[in-house]
């Protein structure tokens, strides 16, 4: 017993051995840094604590939205850079509308147009009318003298003639519209026969554009222009077109009947300024039709109209063979009466070929039914012989006129080919109007 008690004294029990464990495995750690460093901030109140914005890290989405706003205020500036211009320039606007409508008080409207005839210093002139004698006016300050010569399209005041303003555009509006800006349809290949007379015409006409050198080997010059006669519905005209067609010149066709005009001294104007302008645009074809309204022969004339008409004839005589040589410009000249022109006129050295063009014979008949015939549906009963054969004196426009009489013939019958009984019908049809005209009693 007396053993016992100093072991019992000395063992220690299970849980203060876990309380030592504890301890043993328990590390040091510093202790949390404050908060705040000195005295505690008092919370604001008032405006400027509502006014505070908070700090915020911006994101992506935040970026996004702050390009946004900057390409806004961006447009915004220019927005007002742009106002703020248009009211600084508005006053000079204004000034140069009041200033160019003074300009158009001044000129007066309508404005007259008339040719400058004569400079005499830089602020006066002499001018002309086509409906007026000469004038003696003076010029505007606002008007470009470096641009004005004799011989120009200018405007005028309609009551005291000043010269008020200059036609740029100096090409007379019916000469640009005798252009043709759209070549047409026909070819050679379309003419039936007149092989003889393509070929004259592409002597006088085409070659001597395309190769001049030629002339200028064998030491000659080439023919200023051609005069094409004869019977009416022979190809003259149809001839012409196949000339637009093959050459890459410029091409103005012109009617006889255009160049008689109203006033005096117009008619010969317009001659002047066509083949001016076909001298600009040279290499070029001048082709007139039906000369006869303006070549006929000179005799004593004892009406105005009738003089301006030999006056507009000798312009054209002086613009064939005057002074100015004639290059790069050729005439060719169409009629149905050559006997009623003017022996000045078809002189060598204005016009040095004459290609006449007489009716077709049997092998021309030939090729010009095949040539209109060739797109229509025939029966086979047709016989085009016997129309080549036949002894009425027909034309190519005669034969054309035949054809198209068929086609329609076989139209109001409902049928889709030509039979050789509508050929007939069309012939005797076309012949009865050539020879005989109109029946008598018809329109009673």
């Amino acid at each position: 017993m007396g053993q016992g008690t100093p072991g019992g004294l000395n063992r220690q029990l299970p849980g203060d051995r876990k309380n030592d464990g504890d301890k043993k495995e328990k590390k040091f750690e510093p202790a949390a840094p404050p908060a705040r460093v000195g005295r505690k901030q008092r919370k604001q109140k008032g405006p400027e604590a509502a006014a505070r914005v908070p700090t915020v890290t911006p994101l992506s989405k935040c970026k996004l939205r702050l390009l946004k706003l900057e390409r806004i205020k961006d447009y915004l500036l220019m927005e007002e850079e742009f106002v703020a211009n248009q009211e600084r320039l508005k006053p000079q606007e204004e000034k140069t509308e009041e200033d160019r409508s003074k300009v158009d008080d001044l000129r007066g409207s309508p404005m007259s147009v008339g040719n400058l005839e004569e400079l005499i210093d830089e602020n006066h002139a002499i001018v002309s009318s086509s409906v007026g004698p000469e004038y003696y006016v003076g010029i505007l300050s606002f008007v470009d003298k470096d641009q004005l010569e004799p011989g120009c399209a200018i405007l005028m005041h309609n009551k005291v003639l000043s010269v008020v303003g200059l036609l740029q555009d100096d090409v007379d509006p019916m000469v640009s519209v005798m252009k043709v800006e759209k070549a047409p349809l026909e070819s050679y290949a379309d003419i039936g026969g007149l092989d003889a007379q393509i070929q004259e015409i592409k002597e006088a006409v085409e070659l001597p554009l395309t190769h001049p050198e030629l002339y200028e080997d064998i030491g000659i010059k080439p023919p200023k222009g051609v005069i094409l006669y004869g019977e009416p519905g022979t190809g003259k005209t149809l001839l012409a077109k196949a000339v637009a067609n093959s050459t890459s010149a410029t091409f103005l066709r012109v009617v006889g009947s255009e160049l008689i005009q109203k006033y005096l001294g117009d008619g010969p104007k317009l001659v002047r300024e066509l083949f001016r302008v076909a001298d600009d645009l040279s290499p070029s074809i001048v082709f007139i039709d039906e000369i006869d309204a303006v070549g006929t022969k000179r005799y004593d004339a004892h009406s105005g109209g009738e003089r301006e008409i030999q006056r507009t004839m000798l312009e054209l005589l002086n613009q064939l063979d005057g002074f100015d040589s004639r290059g790069d410009v050729k005439v060719i000249l169409a009629t149905n009466k050559i006997e009623s022109l003017d022996p000045a006129l078809l002189r060598p050295g204005r016009i040095d070929r004459k290609i006449e063009f007489p009716l077709p014979d049997i092998k021309t008949r030939r090729r010009i039914f095949q040539i209109h015939t060739s797109r229509m549906t025939l029966a086979d009963d047709v016989n085009l012989e016997e129309f080549v054969m036949t002894k009425d004196d027909f034309s190519g426009a005669d034969i054309k006129a035949i054809c198209t009489e068929a086609g329609l013939l076989a139209l109001r019958e409902r049928r889709m080919k030509v039979i050789h009984a509508d050929f007939k019908k069309a012939k005797d049809k076309v012949m009865f109007k050539k020879k005989e005209g109109v029946p008598e009693g018809l329109y009673m």
